[in-house]
């Protein structure tokens, strides 16, 4: 008789679990300087939290993302039509994951530009994420606990209820979506990265917002750039080849305070 595994128990912690091997996978790759956006002495020099401090952050964050899953699992109930094998059909998952995608950036989208323009929740919520002003992959999920459960908790939870994905397609969903986040904060540009291919948001664009030059502008996450683009936030950039190896992203327009 073997141990069944539910689906809302691989929902809940395969994210998690993909997150550390994900960012592991980055940190090992960061040792070579040709790849990365900063150099490893910047990030040394210009971040402004330590790294075990960031990880105690990111735990805490994935304690809370866990028990509101836990929560959104258990008050929508099982989902029997998977135990039977009436899955959905590939035209229909497709939906529901596009749905997903456009919900959590529309919410990220809107709640992340107000915490950059509403100066007491940036100072005291959102400036604990731009401590990092060279990202890296572990860091993707360092936010003020209050952030995390407004930004990513809820945000998730919406594009899961409205989506109407079961708890099945949620594994790959948000394991998804915490891959490309991930990928987001590495600071690496690696060559035949199908996320860099695919997706205008990718981990140059990002660096530009965590750039002081860039902090009011590429504010979409994580998907897609559709809202700067509609609202005017968006940064172009350029990438040119740094002396000693890596790249360097260089904005390529005027930046003006909104």
């Amino acid at each position: 008789m073997g141990f069944a595994i539910s689906d809302e128990f691989l929902g809940t912690f395969a994210p998690i679990v993909v997150y550390w091997v994900y960012s592991g996978m980055y940190v090992l790759l960061g040792v070579f300087e040709n790849y990365r956006l900063h150099t490893r002495k910047e990030e040394d020099d210009k971040n402004l939290v330590s790294k075990s401090t960031v990880v105690r952050g990111v735990l805490l964050q994935q304690m809370i993302q866990a028990v509101v899953a836990i929560i959104l699992f258990t008050v929508t109930g099982n989902d029997d039509g998977a135990a039977v094998g009436l899955q959905p059909s590939l035209v229909v998952l497709a939906r529901q994951i596009l749905t997903a995608m456009l919900v959590l950036d529309t919410w990220q989208y809107f709640m992340h530009r107000y915490m950059h323009h509403n100066k007491f929740l940036y100072r005291h919520i959102h400036s604990l994420h731009h401590r990092l002003v060279v990202p890296y992959a572990f860091g993707a999920l360092y936010n003020h606990p209050l952030e995390g459960l407004l930004l990513d908790t809820i945000g998730g939870a919406l594009s899961f209820l409205l989506s109407g994905m079961s708890p099945r397609a949620s594994i790959f969903f948000f394991s998804f979506a915490t891959i490309k986040t991930v990928d987001d904060h590495c600071g690496l540009w690696l060559p035949g990265n199908l996320f860099h291919v695919f997706f205008k948001n990718n981990t140059a664009y990002h660096d530009v917002h965590h750039q002081l030059y860039g902090s009011k502008y590429n504010f979409s996450q994580p998907f897609f750039v559709l809202w700067d683009r509609i609202l005017g936030t968006y940064m172009p950039y350029s990438l040119e080849k740094r002396a000693g190896g890596g790249f360097e992203v260089r904005p390529t327009r005027d930046c003006k305070d909104d």
